[in-house]
């Protein structure tokens, strides 16, 4: 089932940003001086949440998601076996807030997982996902966004039929997903026309086939190698950096960087050096968890050898 793009096609920026800023007041319920106190302190120090901890398969982590209902962490990683890179075969795993192994699906021709989101529903818990992977030759990259029950010890296809998809923005490529829980909105990060794009939209009006956008932001220049985003309130925040390596030894080039939804610009950019003294120490994905009625803001770090990946999540807490 793809549900295409419906509403307006094209909005002023303006005109953007101002729905942005209203939807976010009407949702959040808070007043402007509120607001304005909402935005992670990227300096602020990080904490660990778990701490080298196994997948269901043994590849590098891709990116991660909470259920924030249920008490839950999803990551994607390419699944096992040579060619699923470029097949655009996908791992989902289900852990528990320890980090223990509770559950696994495998994706078929899906695409690389750079970004995955969680909405639960109740007991259950609906994945967001890319879908319809295009190859590059190494690896696949998707064109839509679906939506589907986790449900552990199956394997979906793009075709099975409880995988909903949906299109908002004709021509997009590199699609992914990521949902604000505080706020019940979804960013889609995509590739239009050379550019690399964030849209915000309702995540109800999304699924009811009106995607009205309510605010977009183009990502900023001077990133490094780009590894993760997810939302929160007015901000975008974004993850980019290498592996360990002879031309990136410890501790490493891993940034955070926000963008704010009501300027469309660039706020801060940091250096982490969190769990520095991990090996391989790759930078992998991000996504919110609410604890304790706080929002923290995590990012996933691979560690181990070829063949025994393992993952870390960090988070940073401090607000600004």
């Amino acid at each position: 089932m793809v549900l295409p793009f419906a509403g307006k096609p094209s909005m002023s920026r303006r005109v953007l940003l101002a729905a942005g800023a209203s939807a976010l007041a009407g949702l959040t319920g808070t007043s402007q001086a509120q607001a304005a106190g909402r935005r992670f302190d990227l300096t602020g120090p990080p904490e660990g949440l778990i701490w080298r901890k196994p997948l269901k398969d043994q590849t590098v982590l891709q990116s991660l998601a909470f259920d924030n209902r249920n008490g839950h962490i999803y990551t994607a990683q390419v699944r096992n076996g040579t060619g699923s890179a470029r097949a655009g075969d996908l791992c989902i795993s289900k852990l528990s807030l320890n980090g223990a192994l509770l559950g696994h699906m495998y994706l078929m021709g899906f695409g690389h997982g750079v970004q995955i989101a969680v909405e639960p529903v109740g007991s259950a818990a609906y994945l967001w996902t890319e879908t319809d992977g295009a190859s590059d030759r190494q690896n696949a990259w998707g064109r839509k966004i679906a939506r589907f029950p986790f449900v552990s010890g199956r394997t979906l296809t793009t075709r099975s039929p409880n995988v909903t998809k949906y299109a908002p923005v004709p021509g997009a490529t590199s699609t992914t997903c990521a949902i604000d829980p505080s706020t019940n909105r979804l960013v889609m990060r995509y590739r239009l026309s050379g550019a690399v794009r964030f849209t915000v939209y309702n995540l109800d009006t999304l699924k009811a086939g009106r995607p009205v956008a309510l605010s977009q932001a183009e990502q900023p220049p001077g990133l490094g190698t780009f590894q993760g985003y997810t939302l929160y309130q007015d901000h975008i925040y974004l993850l980019d950096g290498d592996a360990y390596g002879r031309a990136n030894p410890a501790p490493g080039n891993t940034h955070l960087t926000s963008v704010s939804l009501l300027t469309g610009q660039k706020v801060e950019r940091r250096f982490t050096a969190a769990a520095k003294s991990l090996d391989h120490r790759e930078p992998e994905g991000m996504a919110i968890q609410i604890a304790g009625g706080q929002p923290r803001l995590c990012y996933g770090l691979a560690a181990g050898r070829p063949g025994t990946r393992l993952v870390s999540i960090v988070y940073k807490s401090k607000r600004a």
